[in-house]
């Protein structure tokens, strides 16, 4: 058998930019590995994934995966961060750390399907993604190897890289550098890099294109009705529509009025601070409305832990450990939250804002009998009086102890030892 046929193979995360496309020859050249490219569509910007593919097939790869991963996207990912509320450090939603677990399962499959004994990703040594792929992939199988080029190989800077291309029959002609580097997904878009890199200067206006400048929106409100069902967003305005479409229609109608932008300093989880900029008007706003729906919906201590578990589930996402039981866990608590909210919330966007005016759900614990001032009000206002006796019964008890140790002592006697007498507050005083 010759040695090309008994080749080891490698399943590449493959974009088809100067990176990932580089890696391919570098896992061909360095490392003697057969390449299989996987494509996956998670809802970003893209010129048409097949032909992404034949430049992998024209770069040697012996197999080119394309898999569209939208629908999955949302129903398994997208409904637990909406469950979740999933905002890191309560500034923005999960955006990629959101799409990398999902890319990752598939690459398993992948790798699974050809025998690959490697999985690559194309991921920088001081970024998130490469631990959100590499976690996902242990916990998914522990016995693929993973394999990360551009923080292996030695090509120094990006001219290096281009020199490298050029030697290696890898197009540069579309990978000349961009000022900015960008991701995107079905959710929203992340952007870091170039001028921004500066967390002084403003971001220039050409960063944004899901959102236009809230000086330019509308100079009036839109109004938009987001139904809901078991936790889920399934209708616009009373339109039924899956949550791909939803998500693409509200992300246009937001973007117009100027919402959606967030400009953050980010605490990476690999130890250092970036700024960031992101794009997700359907989510920022989708996110709002969940979370005036569960404020009708959900029982008041039910509500508030929850609150404290949607920062834990961040957390967890954003440190890649989607597959994790403690992760898996949490789900399984959101869940549970989740099964009688449905219900429509109103929003209005005006210039840059959204905010929730109206919610309405027949589950709601909201009773107008008991939160009404009028004469026909249902609360017993009696019952408080004993409500408060008891509830501040301990602390009552606590604070008649302690005003009674505080104070001085009317018949202490003479310490005949030493001649003093003992007062408040730990003092003597000499006789």
């Amino acid at each position: 058998m010759s040695k090309e046929l008994t080749k080891e193979k490698v399943v590449l995360a493959y974009s088809g930019g100067l990176d990932t496309s580089v890696c391919i020859k570098w896992l061909q050249n360095e490392m003697n590995l057969d390449v299989i490219a996987m494509l996956g569509n998670v809802g970003q910007e893209h010129d048409g994934l097949e032909k992404i593919a034949e430049k992998a097939k024209m770069l040697g790869c012996v197999a080119v995966e394309v898999v569209d991963m939208v629908d999955e996207f949302a129903s398994e990912y997208l409904t637990c961060a909406i469950a979740a509320n999933a905002m890191y450090e309560n500034k923005y939603p999960l955006l990629s750390a959101l799409s990398r677990p999902l890319i990752s399962a598939h690459l398993v499959d992948v790798a699974h399907t050809y025998g690959a004994a490697y999985v690559a990703h194309g991921c920088t040594g001081k970024g998130n993604d490469q631990v959100r792929f590499e976690t996902s992939i242990a916990t998914l199988d522990p016995s693929l190897k993973v394999i990360a080029p551009v923080r292996e190989w030695d090509l120094g800077m990006r001219p290096d890289e281009i020199a490298y291309a050029k030697a290696n029959g890898v197009p540069v002609a579309q990978s000349i550098e961009k000022p900015y580097s960008i991701d995107d997904n079905l959710w929203g878009r992340a952007i870091e890099a170039g001028v921004l890199e500066d967390p002084w200067a403003e971001p220039p206006a050409d960063i944004w294109t899901m959102t236009c400048d809230p000086v330019d929106a509308p100079n009036e409100p839109t109004y938009v009705e987001v139904g809901f069902k078991a936790g889920v967003p399934c209708s616009l305005d009373g339109a039924k529509m899956p949550l791909p479409a939803l998500i693409a229609q509200l992300n246009g109608i937001a973007g117009e009025n100027g919402f959606g932008r967030i400009d953050m300093i980010e605490n990476r989880y690999v130890g250092l601070k970036s700024r960031e900029c992101y794009e997700v008007p359907a989510g920022l706003a989708l996110i709002q409305a969940h979370k005036a729906l569960e404020d009708l919906c959900l029982e008041r201590d039910v509500l508030h832990h929850k609150l404290a578990l949607e920062q834990l589930w961040a957390d967890q996402v954003y440190n890649g450990r989607w597959f994790s039981p403690f992760k898996q866990a949490l789900d399984a608590f959101m869940s549970s939250t989740q099964q009688q909210l449905t219900g429509a919330v109103k929003l209005k966007f005006y210039k840059g804002g959204c905010v929730v005016v109206g919610r309405s759900s027949a589950a709601a614990l909201y009773d107008a009998a008991l939160a009404t001032y009028d004469n026909d009000d249902a609360f017993d206002q009696k019952a408080a009086k004993g409500f408060i006796d008891i509830q501040g019964l301990s602390l009552k008890t606590w604070a008649t102890k302690k005003a009674a140790l505080e104070a001085p002592s009317q018949s202490a006697a003479f310490d005949v030892v030493a001649g003093t007498q003992p007062v408040a507050y730990g003092k003597a005083v000499n006789y």
